[in-house]
């Protein structure tokens, strides 16, 4: 089985940084995209962010030039990289990869999910 475990969440200050992370563990082959996504209290769960294997991102528009996204394929881990922060930006964030297994099979994992709360 596959396991996705999130860090780095927590309380910031408006205008302050955060580094989220989400590391990947298990027996696969290897790791397609990985995601982050965020959920508001009240509110369904959107994208904020995703890196295809060779790094390529993509952004949302509410935090684009804002927060970056990056991968370790060694460590099959990512990174979000938070800064500027806004109240809006408070949410549970949580990180999804597609894994691929040894027979070319791919499936998607969640995380349990990281906290970040920017008071207003």
């Amino acid at each position: 089985q596959v396991q996705l475990v999130e860090s780095g969440g927590g309380l910031v200050q408006p205008g302050g940084s955060l580094r989220l992370s989400c590391a990947a563990s298990g027996v696969f082959e290897g790791i397609s995209t990985m995601a982050w996504y965020r959920q508001a209290p009240g509110s369904q769960r959107e994208f904020v962010a995703f890196i295809t294997e060779d790094g390529t991102p993509t952004y949302a528009d509410s935090v684009k030039g804002r927060f970056t996204i990056s991968r370790d394929n060694a460590e099959n881990t990512v990174y979000l990289q938070m800064n500027s922060l806004k109240r809006e930006d408070t949410a549970v964030y949580y990180c999804n990869a597609d894994v691929r297994n040894f027979i070319g099979g791919l499936r998607g994992f969640w995380g349990q999910g990281t906290q970040v709360t920017v008071p207003s």
